[in-house]
């Protein structure tokens, strides 16, 4: 519905009422439904579910068409990211938000910081989710706010062409609201306990949801070591849990990525259930590191695999964990890419140590010989040494083809001494198309940075905090930060408009009339920012 006709619509309705709704205005009426397009977290997961959808079908057509994302800790944090990419782009496509469990544990419990290891409410996960979608939504309010204002002024001086224009742009409205692929952890428990929290999930806007293979009370951050896979039984009840909670709420093309972290997982707590030779419950156990046996030798506790009809013993550990033969994690990654997808996953990730494209492309590969279409989700983690690693991949590139690398030292090449070399300018030109190299040659369809806002606010209050504090005084905050606002146009520059000020006062004149007693009046101290 166009919103003129909706104001025909609601004045309409006004009339039925026999004047008892004259105080009813119905222009500000389809102004307030314009501004509130989503009434639920339910409507988003929808809406943002068909987008993640109709991306992933493009990016099968063309590799080009890969997908963004950047971690938000908060809402003010994932509003201000897409009121910029809406700024200097002039859309939103392709570009979504992530929800780190990382970022949760340590910004968001109730705990204090935490290391991610699912230590954190779970609880806080929806929480953030719906919490995102508040600050999107409001985004929306205040950005079509303004273009009333704007239509209000094109009508008082009699501008037509400019009220059709904002009339067309008010119809053709693009959202803030977009895909948020947000990070379940293992699952916070067992399947049961899953299915909760996608639920909750889900209600809060969810449209994907990222569940790794990992023991759901042993769980580690992919980047640290220590990490505890489980059999595919377990970990694909999960999986069916997620979808049961998705069909349940009927969001029926909701998106599950599968992360698997047997890369660099040596660890099991458990010996898989196998009723026959090959299968998944096998498959799992063959990569157990085991030392053959005869019975006679055997010791108390021990657990014995007939394998070939061999006794073996897997090697337990002092923790009571078995450990995989060495080795073997990329193999393990593949079979678990294959499992998830042939059971119920939409899509992949892929936990490595390091962003190296043909590493990743040598298990998609495989994985694609079997299911053509697989594509990853990919974490272009902080918690890798870009620059070092793509310096020492330059450097092992050149030395492979006989070029002379004995200006560069490889164990020192974070150095500044390097910056602005050959093989520095090299090394930065390769980060800078990763994700489109990464894209067109790994299967990655959407390229993520897990938590790269903790890292921007520790930075700029480090800059802010070395020049206010210091000699700069209040110059520190007036050049390093209000005066790049202005001219940079940023949106919260106006931090008033930007709380939803103005939003409040048009609701005021709704609702009194003359009579509202307004905030924006020539006395508002945000005037001096008009210019």
């Amino acid at each position: 519905m166009t919103y003129q006709t909706d104001i025909a619509q609601t004045k309409s309705l006004i009339q039925r009422y026999n004047g008892t709704w004259d105080g009813i205005d119905a222009e500000s009426v389809a102004r307030m439904r314009v501004q509130n397009r989503f009434q639920s977290g339910l409507d988003i997961a929808r809406y943002t579910a068909a987008i993640m959808r109709k991306d992933m079908a493009a990016y099968d057509a063309d590799p080009a068409a890969y997908t963004q994302s950047l971690g938000c800790w908060h809402g003010f944090i994932g509003q201000q990211k897409m009121i910029s990419i809406k700024k200097h782009f002039g859309s939103t496509e392709r570009r979504y938000l992530y929800l780190s469990g990382w970022m949760i544990a340590a910004l968001r419990s109730e705990f204090g910081p935490l290391p991610d290891q699912s230590m954190h409410e779970k609880t806080s996960v929806p929480a953030l989710i719906e919490e995102l979608y508040t600050f999107l939504r409001q985004a929306d309010a205040r950005e079509l706010g303004m273009m009333f204002r704007d239509l209000d002024a094109a009508r008082a001086s009699g501008n037509q062409v400019e009220e059709q224009r904002l009339l067309n742009a008010i119809d053709g409205y693009q959202t803030h609201v977009v895909p948020i692929i947000a990070d379940i952890d293992a699952g916070f428990g067992n399947a049961e306990a899953t299915y909760l929290l996608a639920k909750k999930m889900i209600e809060a806007g969810a449209c994907a949801l990222q569940i790794e293979n990992q023991v759901s009370d042993e769980k580690q951050c992919g980047h640290q070591d220590g990490k505890v896979t489980v059999p595919h039984e377990d970990f694909l009840a999960k999986v069916r849990a997620c979808r049961y909670a998705f069909l349940e709420l009927g969001v029926e093309d909701g998106i599950i990525v599968t992360r698997t972290d047997s890369l660099g997982a040596g660890l099991t707590k458990q010996i898989a259930v196998s009723k026959e030779p090959g299968d998944l419950g096998d498959q799992y156990n063959s990569y157990l590191d085991c030392e053959e046996i005869d019975p006679a030798t055997a010791r108390n506790g021990d657990v014995i695999l007939n394998r070939d009809g061999k006794l073996l013993r897997p090697k337990r550990l002092a923790s009571n964990l078995f450990q995989f033969r060495a080795g073997t994690g990329e193999d393990r990654c593949v079979m678990d890419c294959i499992a998830s997808l042939q059971n119920g996953a939409d899509l992949l990730w892929i936990e490595t140590e390091k962003p190296h494209i043909e590493q990743i492309a040598g298990m998609v590969d495989r994985v694609r010989a079997v299911i053509p279409n697989a594509k990853l989700v990919y974490n272009n983690s902080p918690s890798f040494n870009w620059t070092l690693n793509f310096r020492q991949q330059v450097y092992d590139a050149w030395a492979g083809e006989g070029k002379d690398v004995s200006a560069y030292d490889r164990a020192r090449l974070m150095s500044v001494d390097y910056d602005g070399t050959e093989l520095g300018d090299e090394a930065d030109e390769r980060i800078r198309t990763f994700q489109k190299d990464a894209a067109a040659r790994a299967g990655i369809f959407h390229h993520l940075i897990t938590l790269p806002t903790y890292h921007t606010a520790a930075l700029s209050t480090d800059n802010l905090a070395k020049e206010y504090f210091g000699d700069a005084g209040m110059l520190g905050y007036v050049k390093g930060v209000q005066r790049k606002e202005i001219r940079e146009g940023i949106a919260c520059v106006k931090h008033q408009n930007m709380s939803g000020s103005d939003i409040g006062d048009d609701h005021k004149e709704y609702f009194a009339g003359e009579a509202a007693l307004k905030a924006g009046g020539a006395h508002n101290t945000m005037n001096q920012f008009a210019a």
